[in-house]
């Protein structure tokens, strides 16, 4: 069967697709610092207002599984179309919304709208561009979605200061009806997607598969957003939603293997470079998703730093993969993905060991911000390559599996990354005060020359002798606190490093394929 073409202009599909990802993912990352602000517009607490967030989370990662099951049940491009209007629809609501309740029941909507979005994007560019022209394609796609969280934080809190919270969601509305407009105009489903959704649609609905994934994430979503909160295992509730999620996945596993038309097709793990790119996928979303977290973290608990200029440290990261990811593209289709892939991996472990290596308490904002540059250069080497091998041997009527199933192992990732690095940064600093605090006390020669010292400078500003004293123990004990951090920083970046360096040797589990072949995006 000859190539089908689209007949439309291509990159203009591949801007069409990727206005609407930016709205998504601008706006995962906009919301972050209007928090304050929403609560207390709608009297509700700090804690009460991560529900914004958790909710919208919850509900995309539910679709993100489903969402090539609907996109070929539907249609493709009238699924895709459906998510944008839903999107925006919801946008609206939640800017409207009178209360917290609300405000969380709208944002459900908008997570489910924008969970569709993202694997109906990665298929539609995998089927409108030839093989040698997906590389820098799914480039140019992957540089938005770079800019969107980079700019987000900045921008969400420009209209927070000098309009309302409001406003970071009716910016929405503009963008999804431009998209609606040209998604209308030039996007168009292949042949082979309208006889598989005519095929789909003399099919039974798999009710418990649906059933099973969306309760088996909640859960997982539940545990991991307030597990460190409650003290994971030690709370009752954490332990039985855990206990549900695990349970569920497996049973849900199971019925998907023996079901003949599954909401997702897990037959695809059979696909050797399959399951290993959904591993490094795995692992690399944690990877990211952490380091995003732990620097603005660092800086801005233990050195003191403003949110907006820690989030900006974190800017250098996205420029680097707005200029690395064409060059990426253009190299995935001329050498051996596996090679590219490869160095992507030790350039990361490196600079992860070297991010490791300056995380101390004398870290400046411009480190900071090489650091970060520097960890992003070799991800695009990562992700590129890797999703180009993920499509070998995969029937091309499983991209849109293929793609859903890459951005929710993704999204998972990130979240368990982020639980993981939040419990593991509290226990080994916790481990870390504990040694150092051993050391000291009264009689300790170090530790008494040091009160001794401290002492004297404050009694020499005017202080009487009994204060200066019980401040220089607090300082001590605030200097130990900050070294203990510190170091419970470089325990994780250390094994982060070790990690990734690790999985060099897996990329020859995958097969090369044929330069230029198929390629999903990095998103």
């Amino acid at each position: 069967m000859s190539e089908w073409t689209p007949r439309h202009n291509r990159w203009a599909i591949a801007l069409t697709v990727t206005l609407a990802t930016f709205m998504e993912v601008l706006d995962s990352s906009i919301a972050n610092v209007a928090l304050p602000h929403i609560a207390g517009s709608l009297s509700a607490s700090q804690d009460e207002s991560t529900w914004v967030l958790t909710s919208y989370l919850v509900s995309n990662a539910v679709i993100l599984p489903i969402s090539a099951w609907l996109a070929t049940k539907l249609g493709r491009k009238r699924f895709y179309m459906s998510c944008v209007a839903i999107f925006g629809v919801s946008s609206v609501l939640c800017g409207l919304a009178p209360s917290l309740g609300m405000l969380v029941i709208f944002r459900i909507i908008q997570g489910a709208g924008g969970g569709g979005l993202a694997p109906s994007e990665q298929a539609i560019l995998a089927d409108t561009f030839t093989p040698a022209q997906r590389g820098m394609a799914f480039a140019v796609y992957g540089m938005a979605v770079v800019v969107a969280p980079a700019i987000g934080p900045t921008l969400g809190g420009w209209i927070t200061d000098n309009f309302s919270w409001r406003w970071i969601f009716y910016i929405n509305v503009p963008v999804a009806i431009l998209s609606l407009f040209l998604t209308h105009r030039l996007v168009e489903d292949p042949p082979y997607l309208v006889a598989e959704r005519k095929r789909a649609s003399t099919s039974s609905v798999d009710f418990w598969g649906l059933g099973l994934i969306t309760v088996a994430i909640g859960s997982l979503q539940v545990v991991l957003d307030k597990g460190q909160e409650a003290d994971w295992f030690s709370t009752w509730w954490i332990t039985m939603f855990a206990g549900v999620a695990l349970v569920t996945f497996i049973v849900w596993a199971i019925w998907e293997w023996r079901h003949p038309f599954p909401i997702v097709n897990i037959r695809l793990f059979r696909n050797r470079n399959f399951a290993v790119a959904m591993g490094f996928t795995f692992m690399l979303g944690m990877v990211l998703y952490s380091t995003t977290v732990m620097i603005p973290q660092f800086l801005e608990q233990l050195l003191g730093y403003p949110a907006v200029k820690a989030g900006e440290a974190l800017g250098g990261g996205g420029l680097a993969m707005m200029v690395m990811m064409p060059v990426a593209g253009l190299l995935v289709s001329r050498m051996d993905p596996r090679l590219i892939m490869a160095a992507g991996f030790a350039g990361t472990s490196t600079a992860l060991y070297w991010m490791m290596l300056h995380f101390t308490t004398t870290l400046d904002f411009h480190t900071a911000f090489l650091l970060r540059t520097l960890q992003a250069v070799s991800l695009p080497f990562i992700f590129l390559p890797s999703n180009t091998l993920a499509y070998v041997g995969i029937a091309r009527v499983q991209n849109n599996q293929v793609s859903g199933m890459n951005a929710f192992v993704r999204n998972i990732g990130g979240s368990i990354g982020i639980a993981m690095i939040t419990t593991l940064l509290t226990r080994q600093g916790q481990k870390h005060i504990t040694y150092l605090t051993a050391h000291a006390v009264p009689g300790n020669s170090t530790f008494d020359q040091m009160v001794d010292g401290m002492s004297a400078t404050l009694r020499s500003a005017g202080l009487p002798a009994a204060t200066a004293t019980q401040q220089a123990y607090a300082r001590i004990n605030l200097l130990i606190t900050g070294q203990a951090t510190a170091l419970a920083y470089v325990d994780v970046l250390s094994w982060m490093a070790l990690l990734i360096a690790a999985l060099i040797p897996f990329v020859l589990l995958m097969r090369r394929g044929k330069p230029g072949g198929d390629a999903p995006p990095a998103h």
